[in-house]
C-alpha cells in the first residue's frame, strides 16, 4: 500500500479539492463555458437511444445510481505500453452529468509512467496530485512550453485544445483525478492520432511532416497496429 494515500484524511482533502474545482468550472461564465448551459434541472442520458442530438437526449426514468460511481476509487493497472492509465468518470459512466458541463477522471502511473502527449478538444483540465511526483507541461499555438515538477496536494491546469502531458520520473507510483469543464472532453492522442488513424494518414504526409522517410514512417505506423485477436 502507498503510504498515506489511503488515510482518511487524504480521501477527505481529495472530494473536496475535486467537487470544488468541477463546480468552480461548472459556474464559469456560459461564454467561457465548454458545454452549453442546460434548460433543467436534469437531464440524465439515455445512452442507449437511437436519436442523435449535440450530446444526449433524457431518459424517462431517472434513480440516485445515474448520479453516482465508483469508478475512481481505485488505481487503475498501468501495465500498458505508456506505463499509465486514465479512468475516466464522464457522461458515458455517470449519465446524470449529461448537460452539467462536469466530468472527472483518474490517471495513475507507474514509475517511468507517461499520459503521452494529447489535447482535449472540449475542454480544459485542472489535475490534483493524490500521490507521487510528476513533470507536466503544456504547449502553446506560438511554440512555448510551460512546464512545472507537480506532488501530492498540487494543483496544475491544462488549457482547453492545447497539447500537453505528464511523465512519473520518480521510482514509485502516481495518481491524479482530473476535472474537466464538459460532461465529455474528448482526448486526441498525438502519436496515436497521427500514426494508429483510420483509414491511414498517407505516408507521403507524415514523412514530409516529420522529415523522415516511408520507411520510418512504416515503423512508426507498425507500433500504434490494432492488436490482432
Amino acid at each position: 500500500m502507498i503510504a498515506g494515500s489511503a488515510s482518511w484524511s487524504s480521501s477527505v482533502l481529495l472530494g473536496a479539492v475535486a467537487v470544488a474545482v468541477a463546480l468552480a468550472l461548472a459556474a464559469a461564465p456560459s461564454s467561457l463555458a465548454a458545454d452549453p448551459d442546460y434548460l433543467q434541472d436534469i437531464c440524465v442520458a439515455d445512452l442507449n437511444s437511437e436519436v442523435k442530438v449535440n450530446g444526449f437526449p433524457c431518459k424517462a426514468n431517472a434513480t440516485a445510481d445515474d448520479f453516482f460511481s465508483g469508478v475512481l476509487a481505485k488505481p487503475g493497472a498501468t501495465n500498458t505500453t505508456t506505463g499509465s492509465v486514465v479512468t475516466g468518470a464522464n457522461v458515458e459512466k455517470v449519465p446524470g452529468l449529461n448537460t452539467l458541463g462536469v466530468s472527472l477522471s483518474r490517471i495513475d502511473y507507474a514509475p517511468g509512467g507517461l499520459n503521452p502527449p494529447h489535447t482535449h478538444p472540449r475542454a480544459t483540465e485542472v489535475v490534483f496530485v493524490l500521490y507521487g511526483e510528476l513533470d507536466v507541461g503544456f504547449i502553446t499555438t506560438a511554440n512555448k512550453l510551460f512546464a512545472k515538477t507537480i506532488a501530492q496536494g498540487d494543483v496544475f491546469a491544462f488549457p482547453r485544445g492545447l497539447v500537453h502531458f505528464q511523465k512519473n520520473n520518480g521510482d514509485k507510483p502516481a495518481a491524479v483525478i482530473s476535472a474537466f469543464n464538459s460532461q465529455l472532453p474528448g482526448t486526441q492522442s498525438i502519436a496515436m492520432t497521427l500514426f494508429g488513424a483510420s483509414p491511414e494518414v498517407p505516408d507521403g504526409v507524415l514523412a514530409k511532416a516529420f522529415q523522415i522517410d516511408d520507411e520510418e514512417v512504416d515503423k512508426i505506423k507498425a507500433k500504434f497496429a490494432p492488436k490482432k485477436t
